[in-house]
This record gives C-alpha cells, structure tokens and sequence, in this order.
C-alpha cells in the first residue's frame, strides 16, 4: 500500500476508493500502464550495418552484339521453303530456307557450252602449231639446202667456171630460205603462245561448270554463326535476287556497350573498372560486367573518351541495340547506407531517429515489464544518394536501430513500438 506524504482530502480518497470498480466494469485483464507513460507509436527498425560506397557516374548507352550477321542470298530464286520462324535459336549451318535456282540451271547450261568452245579453239591452237613447227622442218632443209648450193657455186665461180652472177642468185636463195626459218620459229611461238591462252581459257570453263553446278545443288541458305533468328519477312513463293537481305543471326550470350566518358574523368579510365547495368522502372542492378576497350583517341565532337563495356547475358534478358542505363563504378569504400525514407528534414538539416531506451528507476521497469523504448532524434550528415538510400557521413554508426517508417508520426523523445517485420539491417 502506497504511502503520501501529504493528507487527502475526502473527494480525492472517494476517487481512488472508486478505480477497482472502474477496472472490473472494464473487464480488462491487462495490467495498467505506468503512470505517465504514453502509448508507443509503430515503426519499422533496421539495423546500421556496414555497407559499400560506390563513387559512380551514369550515362545512357545503346548495346550492341559482340555477333550479328546479315543473312544476305548468294544465289538467285523463287523461295520454295522457309525451315526456320522468327526467334528460333540456331546452330551453324542450319538451313533457314530452301530456293528454286531457275537461272542457276540456265547459268550451267551456258557454262558448259563455253566449255565446249573453249575444247575447240584449244583442239584448234594445236592444230595450228603442229602445222606451225611441220613447216619449220621444211624451212630447216631448205636452208640446208641453200647452203650446200652456195658453197658449190660460190666454189664453181672462184675457179671461172661459172660467173659471178650465178653466185648472186645462189646467196639471195640462200638468204630467202634462212628468212622462212626465222619466219617459221616467230609462228611457232605465236602459235604456243595461242594454244596456253585456249587452255587458260579451256580451264576457266570447266571451273565455271563447277561453280554453276555447287550453285544449282547448294539452292539452301543456311546460318554462318549460332544464334537467333531475326524477322523473316519473306514468304514462300517470294523471288530473291543476290545481295538481298534474308534475315539477322544475332548472338546475345554476350554484349558490348559503347560509352563516350567526359575528358576529366581520362585518369580514372581502366580496362576491368566495373560498369553496371540499371533498370529503368526499379533502379536495380541487372548486370555487371567491366571497361574491355579505351579508345586512344579523343572525340573532337563531343570532347569524350570512347570505351566499351562488355556484359554475360546468359539468360538473354538483354538484346543487341536496346537502350540501358550505365552506372561506371570508379571507386568502391566501405561506409554507411540508410534508406531515404528514414530521413527528416527540420530547418536545413538532416536528422534520422534512433531507437533508445531512456534511463528508468526499477520501480518503473518492474511496473512496465521492460524499459520502453523511445524515438532519439539525432542529426547526420549525408553523402551522395546511391539507389534509394543516401550515403552518411557523420551521426549514425553500424550497429544503431533507426526509424525507417512513420517517421512523420515522430518528434524526440517520442515512445515507439518496434514492428515484427523490421528485423533485416541496412545495408
């Protein structure tokens, strides 16, 4: 029984007389609270934990394949059928679709009609050197010839049995003859020189045959690399000419993106610097890959330094020429995070609430059960906004409980009750 060390008066003693009914009538079965103490207001707590602070900049970035082919025709045809659909994943060398070659049949028929006049005119060149070289065997006896008859006469005509006219006639013979050898010789080269240039051209036909036929037979257009199909326009019953476009075969395991960097960030520039994909609706990180290329030269343009940053997409959640958000990450320190949400703002400064529990005398404390705790406001200073928490600086240390909902509902001192929910820290 409580003691006052002042006397009561007859009105105050019929109150108290009066509380035990006033609780029955209640039919509450919880005991009071202290006297004096409010009830506590519900908020979330997050534990301070130790966190990464990254140094960064975003840029805006279009993503391009590290493979991505133009399946162009290389033959001409009426398109009879298309094995794959758009979308597909594709092996090498698999067929994409099939060609009737009408001009290809027409192409190998005149092929081998060159053929066959070229096997003429070879057939002819040798025809020709033959006679050629046949009628330098008759020049050479006929110089022999001449010869012998000039040496007699020339020897007839020294001993005055002939005159020396007989002996001019003999050397213009003699002359006529060496000239139809040397005549003879300067066709047989011609006539070899024709006969190489016909097998030349014998042999370009038969390759031109063989050309024509793979054409004829090869009437599939087939995939160069692994990959996805792109869109097929073409129907079946379509013509295509060489040079037309079939359709892309992208591969999307693995992506580049070109990035022009400011020229006052050129010293913190280096091949492996982590570069960071984010999402435009969460501001989540999709992927994280690095810096693989800095160009050595300097955009004149845009006064930027062009690098590219290469991304593993295993699960092709990317695709070649989509537009990405780019965070380069130039440094990384260890530091304090806290949400945005458990920030307050009061005449220009920052303040967060921190979950204490005030000094309590025992009586106090056996009557509540345990100390209740309350809301401490205490001033921070922050850093730079990193996703949706902000970097602190100075205030709040790892291991402290703040207020991270219902914060508007608080002032200093104000008593909280801790949500069942709020036990994952801040990181």
């Amino acid at each position: 029984m409580h003691k006052f060390g002042v006397p009561l008066s007859g009105k105050f003693l019929g109150t108290l007389l009066t509380l035990p009914f006033l609780t029955s009538a209640c039919g509450g079965g919880e005991p009071p609270l202290a006297a004096g103490t409010p009830p506590g207001v519900p908020v979330k707590l997050e534990t301070v934990v130790p966190s990464t602070i990254k140094e960064s900049s975003e840029f805006v970035g279009s993503l391009e394949a590290k493979q991505r082919v133009d399946l162009r025709a290389e033959t001409e045809g009426r398109i009879t059928r298309i094995f794959a659909n758009s979308g597909d994943k594709v092996t090498a060398d698999t067929p994409i679709m099939e060609l009737r070659l009408e001009r290809s049949r027409a192409q190998l028929n005149a092929e081998i009609a060159n053929v066959n006049v070229a096997r003429a005119a070879r057939d002819n060149a040798k025809a020709e050197l033959k006679e050629a070289k046949a009628e330098k065997l008759s020049a050479q006896a006929e110089v022999e010839l001449q010869n012998e008859d000039f040496e007699r006469i020339s020897m007839l005509v020294s001993q005055g049995a002939l005159p020396e006219q007989r002996l001019d006639q003999v050397r213009r013979d003699r002359n006529r003859a060496v000239a139809e050898l040397e005549a003879s010789q300067e066709r047989i080269e011609a006539d070899r020189a024709s006969l190489d240039e016909a097998n030349a051209t014998l042999v370009q036909a038969q390759a031109n045959v063989e050309v024509a036929t793979e054409d004829l037979q090869d009437n599939k257009i087939v995939a160069p690399i692994a990959g996805i199909v792109g869109d097929i326009e073409l129907k079946v019953g379509d013509y295509v000419d060489i040079g037309d476009t079939i359709t892309t075969i992208t591969q999307n395991q693995s992506l580049d993106l070109r990035l022009s960097i400011p020229l006052e960030k050129a010293e913190q520039l280096r091949v492996g610097l982590p570069v960071e994909l984010v999402s435009y609706q969460k501001d989540e990180v999709i992927v994280t890959g690095g810096i693989s290329f800095i160009s050595p030269q300097v955009d004149q343009q845009v006064q930027g330094i062009l690098i590219k940053a290469s991304f593993p997409n295993p699960g092709g959640k990317l695709r070649d020429e989509q537009l990405v958000r780019a965070r380069v990450i130039w440094e990384e320190r260890p530091g304090v995070l806290i949400p945005t949400a458990a920030i307050s703002r009061l005449g220009g400064q920052n303040f967060v609430y921190v979950a204490a529990t005030p000094e309590a005398s025992e009586q106090e404390q056996s009557q509540a059960g345990e100390a209740q705790q309350i809301a401490q406001q205490k001033p921070v200073k922050l850093g730079a906004i990193q996703g949706n928490k902000y970097q602190v600086l100075e205030g709040v240390e790892p291991g402290e409980k703040i207020v991270v909902s219902g914060i508007l509902n608080l002032s200093d001192g104000t008593p909280i009750l801790s949500e069942s929910s709020s036990s994952s820290p801040v990181r």
